[in-house]
């Protein structure tokens, strides 16, 4: 398999220089340890290599000897090598010693040292539009968040082009796969995530068809706000063997902690914004899978399905621009979130960098109501109170298809084709 270049390599390469050791975190099959090894002078795999599982949980100092950057691939497999890590840049005190992965978070991590200025933390999801080459990056997103004009563009993306690629997913192994072997790949994934995975991570035996049931709900309730008790209700509507299966609150509550452990859910938080109506602002946080494949997969659909369906497909390319986005954001220094109040005023995506500059975002598989969403957009900057918050670097419609352009009221329209770092 051809080695395909992340942007998160720069962001690697600085942690490298600036820190004794770098955490990097992400999905399982996201491309960590292809991306870790390219940076690693010797390595070890602690899921893999029964030998190297045993010493480092005998023994863990003795795992860390080796070149230098040193890759401990999986290391939440024995949590003791964190601490380990931590203690030995204090003694070397040099940059780049160890680079540490791992696809789950630890149950217990109370007992961890913090890692706070010696341990630095990379996320790494799947691959985005720009890095599988489906959009030629000519408009970024570090120029919506300094406010610069936009080039007329086009990269012209067809709507059957786009829901394939909602069904195959960002997955390195899928680079030139068909769907139908995507398809068949991606539900062993879920039937392991909700078979092994998630018993492993929690420490206890889950309930697969619990499990299979809260993440059908989460596929359905994909880019949406959807609370656990929606997502309670949602799962003891459906029957097994004849028999209501019923999810309650806390064993929703602590199946959705367990997929976010394993890096599976992803929560995209409400902003917190200073606004000039008495509207209360929603703090639910919405819903997103690392890929919008993995809903494709838990709810067994295909291209063909999701084109008679395009309602839902909508949501499936939100969550895909939320994607694609968070990655991109993380390149430029921000953060991602939504905005919705009281009197369901909504804005799907705002991105916020860290010196306040900040971008909003409605996404639109197609071209259409492109008015209504300009309209939104810029109803919603002039409810912002810019006297505690600076105004918007940009206003943005992120459609599937199109051409890139301003129009005459200031607001960007963006096929995704067009977006990079």
């Amino acid at each position: 398999m051809k080695y395909v270049k992340r942007l998160v390599e720069h962001q690697l390469k600085e942690a490298l220089n600036a820190s004794g050791a770098v955490f990097i975190r992400g999905v399982k099959a996201c491309g960590k340890t292809e991306t870790a090894l390219r940076f690693a002078k010797s390595d070890i795999n602690l899921q893999q290599d029964p030998r190297y599982r045993l010493l480092a949980e005998v023994s863990p100092q003795d795992t860390l000897g080796g070149a230098t950057p040193r890759l401990i691939d999986e290391w939440q497999e024995v949590p003791a090598i964190w601490n380990n890590v931590k203690i030995e840049t204090d003694k070397r005190r040099a940059p780049g010693q160890f680079i540490l992965a791992g696809s789950s978070a630890l149950k217990d991590d109370s007992k961890l040292h913090t890692g706070a200025g010696r341990i630095i933390t990379i996320d790494m999801s799947t691959l985005t539009w720009a890095e599988l080459g489906f959009s030629n990056s000519s408009v970024s997103l570090a120029s919506l968040l300094d406010g610069g004009p936009i080039t007329p563009a086009q990269n012209r993306t067809e709507l059957r082009t786009i829901l394939q690629r909602l069904v195959i997913g960002g997955w390195p192994a899928h680079i030139g796969k068909t769907e139908r072997s995507a398809i068949t790949i991606n539900r062993s994934y879920v039937d392991l995530l909700v078979g092994d995975d998630i018993s492993r991570v929690s420490g206890i035996q889950r309930n697969r068809q619990k499990a299979d049931k809260v993440l059908q709900s989460i596929a359905r309730n994909i880019a949406t706000a959807v609370d656990i008790t929606t997502i309670s209700s949602d799962t003891a509507s459906d029957t097994l063997h004849g028999s209501e299966l019923t999810v309650s609150r806390q064993v929703t509550y602590d199946y959705l902690d367990d997929f976010a452990r394993l890096m599976i859910l992803i929560n995209q938080p409400a902003w917190n914004v200073h606004i000039r109506s008495s509207a209360a602002l929603r703090t639910t946080p919405k819903r997103h899978l690392a890929d919008p494949s993995l809903a494709c997969a838990a709810l067994g659909l295909s291209s063909e399905a999701l084109f008679h369906d395009l309602n839902f497909s909508g949501f499936l390319f939100e969550s895909l621009v939320f994607h694609d986005l968070q990655v991109y954001a993380d390149v430029n220094d921000a953060t991602l979130s939504y905005y919705r109040d009281s009197a369901d005023n909504e804005v799907d995506i705002v991105v916020e960098r860290r010196d306040g500059a900040w971008a909003a975002c409605e996404v639109k598989l197609g071209d259409i109501d492109l008015d209504l969403a300009a309209e939104k957009l810029l109803a919603f900057a002039k409810n912002i109170d810019t006297a505690k918050s600076l105004p918007p670097s940009s206003l943005n419609i992120i459609t599937g298809t199109g051409l890139a352009y301003t129009r005459p009221d200031g607001v960007n329209v963006l096929p995704l084709s067009v977006l990079g770092a």
